[in-house]
């Protein structure tokens, strides 16, 4: 199922001629202090994974309304659409590149690769610099040890941030916590760390167990994704619950990709009216998620139940 496309895609039509010209919305979004970066971040954030499913032109007048909502962090990644969720960034952000905090990711495993990536984030988003880059979806044990092998990929993102290239840096994931928890064992200066959240992880494979009390104790900004369990929670939990469960926990932000300018106003008005929900009621949405857990919702964690690992599963759907 995609995301809440049985909700609000007609209504999204209609805005998207209107999207250039909205005024900022009257009731602002909370913000939260990004970790040890200072920064203060609204709650959730533009994520560019989902644009390949709407047109070049639509996926400009959401970042655009997202913006005018006050949305100021929007995420992309270098793999997204091939790089066309990064140009469509570049389109439409730089003339508020001092108002928003801007990332983006590399999928590469080598210094060579990633700085050749950097280059072509900041050209096609036309900055100069990044406010956070990330090494992007690390999924198994193999893959960190190329990360930290002599030529790897930390030596490029180590290197850029000196450089003033990026503001600061931090990893991906979403296949296994045991990587994640690798991950921090190899480096203690990240800055940032992104993780999937929902009512179901705690039962199957679990980031907010393994994961987050560790990036916590850390004083990591920490984002979160994939809070709707790419729409596979709709069927039996709210979207409100969903983001609401997630924006309960001590993450910073949730990055939320949206195809129509419906969903992202959808987003932002739960955002708005957020309230932090009670142990007990996090417990019951738990309770009712814990039915739909495992690998066949969560489809892009590892596999307990096969000997070998299904081909690792490629981001771009932040919901």
């Amino acid at each position: 199922m995609r995301r809440r496309t049985f909700i609000s895609t007609s209504a999204g039509a209609g805005f998207l001629g209107a999207a250039r010209t909205a005024r900022p919305a009257s009731v602002e979004i909370p913000k939260r202090v990004f970790g040890k970066t200072g920064e203060k971040l609204t709650i959730i954030g533009q994520a560019g994974g989902r644009f390949p499913m709407c047109s070049y032109e639509d996926a400009k007048a959401i970042t655009r309304r997202a913006y005018d909502l006050g949305i100021n962090y929007f995420d992309c990644a270098r793999i997204y659409w091939d790089g066309k969720s990064e140009e469509v960034y570049g389109d439409v952000l730089p003339l508020f590149r001092k108002q928003i905090f801007l990332t983006s990711k590399s999928p590469e495993r080598s210094r060579k690769g990633a700085e050749a990536d950097l280059e072509k984030s900041l050209r096609a988003l036309k900055t100069d610099y990044l406010d956070l880059w990330q090494i992007h979806q690390v999924n198994e044990m193999t893959e960190v040890e190329q990360i930290f092998a002599p030529g790897g990929a930390i030596e490029a993102f180590v290197a850029a941030k000196k450089a003033g290239k990026c503001r600061f840096i931090g990893f991906t994931g979403h296949h296994d916590p045991a990587v994640h928890l690798a991950m921090l064992k190899n480096f203690d200066a990240y800055d940032t760390i992104l993780m999937p959240l929902n009512p179901a992880d705690p039962s199957y494979l679990s980031f907010e167990k393994a994961v987050l009390p560790v990036a916590v104790q850390r004083g990591l900004g920490i984002q979160a994704m994939k809070s709707t369990a790419n729409a596979g929670l709709l069927s039996d939990i709210h979207l409100k619950e969903c983001l609401s469960y997630v924006l309960s926990l001590p993450v910073h932000c949730l990055a939320l990709g949206c195809t129509t300018i419906g969903q992202i106003e959808d987003d932002v008005r739960i955002a708005q009216q957020f309230q932090r929900m009670t142990e007990q009621t996090m417990a019951d949405v738990r309770e009712r998620a814990r039915r739909l857990a495992g690998p066949r919702l969560e489809n892009w964690k590892r596999d307990t139940n096969q000997k070998a690992s299904a081909p690792p599963y490629r981001d771009g759907a932040l919901g």
